[in-house]
């Protein structure tokens, strides 16, 4: 039964169900295999600031481009906070890639945030305190997508599955819900498409846990299911969601427009994903930058699987192929012996 299940699941991934006002001609170049990694002495935010000026600057060097303003002369930021305080985007890494980016001819109104959730974007820092009513990123558009205010009818993904449940607690969202919703509407989570319509280009800046539907909550998933309306349906079936990663991901747009990743280990969970328990989280001085999301996650995977092991609890189920059905898409490469891994100002 697995089997004809998963052949059908390949079948839609290289089918597709892509609708847009017109269809791409090709789908991009493939990715590299190269992690380029910093050392952080500590979490500080000067630590920030330096290290990730240095990995832009080798990424720069190494590709042979500069982050310099295009024609749009604006870069998004697609930031987590979906697991709430203590397990988001560090505010120290966030400050550190609009510091670097303005000091490559980028006003501090060019750059925006993405993020999913009003209420987590706050608790997180990233919108104004309800007491002081201030910010660090005051001056800097934060976009919230549950607004419903900056998806496109003509770009969306196109799934017969069930309506939504919330994305993070897989509980009906009530508050959410429009009983005028039709079934057409239903089938159709619409892409925030800021990040690939109105930026230059637009940068990952996920945080790692495990997930129980996805395996891994990571680059994949942060740049697709948290970046889309109506996609927490998909966690109905663990078939699903999967496949609705690996086929957003593929969108030749959103790849295009994607410069990179760039992942923090200051804090990342292994067990009990995507609610935050500090009990289950492991920290690294590490900061890695790569165009391979694929990759990413999977090595990402192996450090959760080891401590899951080291913890008594089993490794994230083999059965779970949201890695394997992006890599068949061709989003990117989940051999973990094909990371080269270029250290950066250690």
């Amino acid at each position: 039964m697995f089997r004809l299940v998963f052949q059908f699941m390949v079948l839609a991934l290289l089918t597709g169900r892509l609708a847009a006002a017109s269809a791409p001609a090709k789908v991009s170049e493939p990715v590299s295999p190269v992690i380029w990694e910093a050392k952080l002495p500590d979490f500080s935010a000067a630590a920030y600031a330096s290290h990730v000026e240095g990995l832009i600057a080798h990424f720069e060097g190494d590709i042979g481009q500069k982050l310099v303003p295009g024609v749009k002369h604006r870069v998004g930021l697609k930031i987590y906070t979906d697991s709430g305080p203590g397990l988001a985007t560090p505010i120290a890494l966030t400050e550190a890639v609009i510091a670097a980016l303005e000091r490559r001819g980028y006003a501090k109104g060019d750059v925006f945030l993405v993020g999913l959730n009003q209420q987590r974007l706050r608790f997180c820092g990233y919108l104004p305190s309800l007491v002081t009513g201030k910010s660090l990123f005051d001056g800097h558009k934060v976009y919230v997508l549950e607004s419903g205010r900056y998806f496109d009818p003509v770009w969306f993904y196109d799934s017969p599955l069930p309506s939504r449940f919330d994305p993070i607690l897989a509980q009906k969202s009530v508050e959410n819900y429009d009983a005028e919703t039709t079934l057409d509407q239903d089938r159709k989570s619409f892409l925030a498409t800021p990040l690939f319509v109105d930026a230059d280009f637009w940068i990952n800046l996920p945080v790692y846990t495990d997930h129980p539907v996805l395996g891994i909550n990571g680059a994949l998933v942060n740049a697709t299911l948290w970046n889309a309306s109506n996609t927490a349906r998909f966690f109905r079936s663990p078939a699903s969601a999967p496949a609705a990663v690996a086929e957003m991901s593929a969108i030749p747009e959103l790849r295009h427009t994607w410069m990179f990743t760039l992942a923090s280990l200051e804090r990342y969970q292994f067990i009990g994903g995507p609610w935050f328990n500090s009990l289950y989280t492991e920290s690294e001085p590490l900061l890695w930058l790569g165009t391979d999301p694929v990759l990413m996650d999977a090595l990402m995977l192996e450090k959760i699987n080891l401590w899951r092991k080291r913890t008594g609890f089993q490794p994230v189920s083999d059965d779970i192929r949201t890695l394997e059905f992006a890599s068949v898409l061709g989003v990117g490469s989940r051999k973990t012996t094909d990371a080269k891994f270029v250290p950066v100002g250690n």
